[in-house]
């Protein structure tokens, strides 16, 4: 998860990234100038999933309200020294998700952020459930056929953009851009195709019935999604033979 950090207390920025570091998260460290740019552009596919870590100073209410006015719909979360109501209830007004008196875990902050993301996808709970794969939204490793998958670290980050998306089309560019598109060194898109096929073979592996979760949407991305079975899937009758089409049977 990429996190754009303002901390306008410059002492305080190494130690805090390194804390946000420790939970897989990926912090970009802004300053004044970044709310003076185009913020249009981070409205391009992929930036969806990425957050905002802002450190409450002179120039909050400002900064929010840009974000918002440019129309961003990134989770904005508000780290301040100590609660204060009236200027909490400000920032809340102004466009934040909400407002965090620090000093807060990474782990915390990150649940935070990830209530806003799949709150905004639509999805209520923690979980999402497709035939046998249970996807989770915190970070653990999915479940199929109450089993768990291991992933990578990478693998993790591309299956997470599939289970917002879970049941919708999203494309290989936008899942890009969110996993790559504030990295310095940045592969080639078809790294994305080769993680995609590691994820859906490891799936299948753990699958009772060897089913398909991710589907390939040619010419526009990728579904996570319970597939039809092919004629392969379908189950064997106790004598071995393939169950007739009921229209066959008359």
């Amino acid at each position: 998860m990429h996190v754009y950090l303002y901390q306008p207390a410059e002492r305080r920025r190494p130690a805090l990234s390194e804390e946000l570091r420790s939970e897989r998260m990926e912090p970009v460290e802004i300053g004044e100038s970044f709310f003076r740019g185009d913020l249009r552009l981070l409205n391009r596919a992929g930036h969806d999933s990425h957050a905002f870590l802002l450190g409450a100073g002179p120039g909050l209410i400002g900064q929010i309200l840009k974000l918002r006015q440019a129309g961003c719909a990134h989770p904005i979360l508000v780290l301040r020294d100590q609660p204060d109501a009236e200027n909490v209830a400000r920032a809340l007004d102004a466009g934040a998700d909400d407002d965090v008196a620090m000093p807060a875990r990474a782990m915390e902050l990150k649940a935070r952020i990830n209530a806003v993301l799949r709150r905004a996808h639509g999805h209520s709970a923690d979980s999402v459930t497709i035939g046998e794969v249970t996807a989770f939204f915190d970070g653990r490793d999915p479940e199929v056929g109450g089993r768990r998958v291991r992933l990578s670290r990478r693998e993790h980050a591309i299956f997470h953009q599939l289970v917002l998306n879970a049941r919708r089309v999203i494309s290989k560019a936008a899942i890009y851009d969110a996993v790559y598109g504030m990295a310095e060194d940045q592969p080639f898109d078809k790294v994305i195709d080769v993680y995609i096929c590691k994820i859906r073979k490891k799936i299948s592996e753990a699958s009772l019935t060897g089913g398909q979760y991710i589907e390939t949407v040619h010419g526009r991305g990728y579904k996570l999604d319970a597939l039809e079975p092919g004629p392969a899937q379908m189950p064997p009758l106790a004598g071995g033979k393939l169950d007739a089409p009921r229209a066959a049977l008359g």
